[in-house]
C-alpha cells in the first residue's frame, strides 16, 4: 500500500507564493518519480512539474519561470514552491507517485489565486 499526501495549499493575492509539499509512504520503489499535476475549473488535468529519484528535474514552460520543484529522496518528498502567481494559477494541485505500471495520487490540495 502507497499513501500519497499533499500539503500547503490555501488562497494568496496574485504576485504572493506558496509552498506545496508531497510526502510518500508505504512499499515505495526506490526508482520512482514524484510529479505534481493540476486541474482547474473546467481543465483537463495537467503536468507541472517532476522529480525523478535520481535527480532528474523537470518544470512545464508555462511556468518554469515561477515554480521550482525539489526533492528529499531519503524521505520520499517533493516540494513546489510557486511565486509570482496568477489568477490562472488556481486549481487544485495533485501529488502522484509513478513507478513502471505503478500510479498513486493524492486526494488534492486546493491553490486559489484571487485578488
Amino acid at each position: 500500500q502507497v499513501y500519497v499526501k499533499e500539503s500547503g495549499g490555501g488562497s494568496v493575492q496574485p504576485g504572493g507564493s506558496l509552498r506545496l509539499s508531497c510526502v510518500a509512504s508505504g512499499n515505495i520503489l526506490s526508482s520512482n518519480t514524484m510529479r505534481w499535476f493540476r486541474q482547474g475549473p473546467g481543465n483537463q488535468r495537467e503536468l507541472v512539474a517532476s522529480a525523478t529519484s535520481f535527480g532528474t528535474l523537470w518544470v512545464a514552460d508555462s511556468v518554469q519561470d515561477r515554480f521550482t520543484i525539489s526533492r528529499d529522496g531519503a524521505k520520499n518528498s517533493v516540494f513546489l514552491q510557486m511565486n509570482s502567481l496568477k489568477p490562472e494559477d488556481t486549481a487544485v494541485y495533485y501529488c502522484n507517485v509513478n513507478w513502471y505500471a505503478s500510479d498513486f495520487w493524492g486526494q488534492g490540495t486546493q491553490v486559489t489565486v484571487s485578488s
